[in-house]
């Protein structure tokens, strides 16, 4: 279970380095301004915002993808750690923006549900 754990967190850091990229990279394109449903002037009023907001992303999915990398090496509860702080914070940020923006509830699942299950399945895995 820890290994479904593992593999669910890591899908949530790719979907974050995603979003970081959309962010922080391609805010301002069409495409990303049709999946944030912001207008050519949204988008370049905010884009310091958006590339900041960005970097949070990438961050957290670092985190998830060292905790992986330092449990396979063997280092199980520093590994997990990282998993759970990464991973855990992805799962916050979605349930605050489900929380504030209930009519981006679609964007706050996609942010939030893979690395809530991982963080169960880590959970359950490691308690076994």
């Amino acid at each position: 279970m820890a290994i479904i754990g593992l593999v669910l967190a890591g899908l949530a850091a790719i979907i974050h380095i995603y979003i970081f990229t959309m962010e922080s990279i391609t805010w301002t394109s069409p495409r990303t301004r049709r999946t944030f449903g912001t207008t050519e002037e949204e988008a370049r009023v905010t884009k310091s915002l958006a590339f900041n907001q960005g970097f949070y992303n990438l961050f957290l999915a670092v985190s998830v993808v060292l905790g992986i990398v330092v449990f396979a090496l063997g280092s199980t509860v520093v590994g997990a750690t990282l998993v759970f702080v990464g991973a855990g914070s992805m799962a916050a940020a979605a349930l605050v923006l489900l929380l504030s923006s209930p009519d981006l509830r679609r964007a706050a699942l996609v942010q939030g549900l893979l690395p809530a299950l991982g963080i169960i399945a880590l959970a359950i895995g490691l308690a076994a």
